[in-house]
């Protein structure tokens, strides 16, 4: 099969935590014999923090403006099967106008649904939505599983849906040897959200106000001038994907914090979270519905929604959060490789067919 792809990036994953979504999945499609061609635009900010050393098994175009890809776009939508266009693509209405004209599998995949419908619900235009909704496509995916499809379908027309959830590549994420660098009783990794701000402040900072003898870590891009350090709480601007296992493998405990709309909605895993536990390292997750499906709270997983029940996990015996650890590793390798998300997409595809 050949794929189309206009996303935003793959390039970069500095405040993109989807780009090694990309990488993995893009790595199973070769290794199935599958090509793909992934459309770029080349934005300075990206630009400026690309840690992808190599496209592997995959074409990347890099692309300044529109206008000047537009033919050589047209002609690779013309000889591929599926073409395929992401939220957040800074071309998305013109890819998508490109890709519904041609007669080839149309797909659109959504990144964050949760935030899109949030958008949609304050009347806002959300402009990699095209205008007239999602029912041209043969098939539309959502990062976000449970009611965020049926809202997809009710809201922006969407005939057939389907759930593409995060994965992790195992042959890049698991244990390694423990680093000084990024060593700690407790880490959170991701991007700075304002939505995500009253979680991580109950979750992870007040935890950090009660245990002053512990080391606190955080890494990751965009946080403010003005963020509430505290003197036991170290940060690390901005961790590049090959050094993720290092960072979770150092980390006794790490914590995934989920941002609001996508909580709210519910069957929202993050990337993060098929990572770390890929990497051997006990998960303390905030609650959202549908979780369960994807890690047993309290086998494989620590479900907390306050500082007490965090301080309550920080104060287990390691053999107990090693036995947690190693169920999570297992049931990540077992359920959620990108090689099983390269499956689902292939079976979604073929169906919509």
């Amino acid at each position: 099969m050949k794929l189309v792809i206009f996303g935003l990036t793959v390039s970069s994953s500095w405040g993109n935590g989807h780009a090694t979504l990309w990488r993995g999945l893009l790595k199973s499609l070769a290794r199935r014999g599958h090509k793909v061609t992934f459309f770029e635009r080349d934005v300075p900010y990206y630009a400026l923090h690309r840690d992808l050393e190599q496209a592997e098994g995959f074409d990347l175009v890099f692309y300044r403006e529109w206008e000047e890809v537009r033919e050589f776009a047209r002609k690779a939508i013309h000889g591929c099967d599926a073409a395929l266009v992401t939220s957040y693509c800074p071309d998305a209405r013109a890819a998508c106008d490109l890709v519904l004209s041609a007669k080839v599998l149309k797909v659109f995949y959504d990144l964050d649904t949760p935030v899109t419908l949030e958008r949609l619900q304050r009347d806002e235009d959300v402009e990699y939505i095209p205008r007239g909704g999602l029912g041209p496509f043969d098939l539309v995916l959502s990062y976000t599983g449970g009611k965020a499809l049926d809202q997809l379908r009710d809201r922006l027309g969407a005939r057939r849906v389907a759930a593409l959830y995060g994965s992790v590549d195992p042959s890049l994420h698991k244990p390694v040897r423990r680093s000084s660098r990024y060593s700690s009783d407790l880490s959170y990794l991701g991007t700075y959200a304002s939505d995500r701000q009253p979680a991580l402040q109950e979750l992870f900072l007040e935890p950090a106000r009660r245990f002053p003898k512990k080391k606190f870590l955080i890494g990751g891009a965009l946080y403010p001038d003005g963020f509430p350090w505290r003197d036991n709480v170290w940060f690390v601007r901005h961790v590049p994907p090959p050094e993720h296992p290092a960072f979770y493998s150092s980390s006794a405990l790490t914590l995934s914090v989920t941002r609001a709309a996508m909580a709210e909605m519910g069957y929202c895993p993050s990337g993060r979270l098929f990572e770390a536990a890929a990497c051997g390292t006990p998960v303390v997750s905030d609650t959202w519905a549908g979780l369960e499906t994807f890690f047993q709270p309290g086998k494989e997983i620590f479900t907390v929604t306050s500082a007490a029940d965090v301080a309550h996990v920080l104060s287990l015996e390691a053999g107990q959060l090693r036995d947690v650890a190693e169920q999570a590793r297992q049931r990540a390798l077992d359920e959620h490789t990108s090689d099983h998300r390269g499956a689902t997409l292939l079976r979604e595809l073929e169906a919509a067919a």
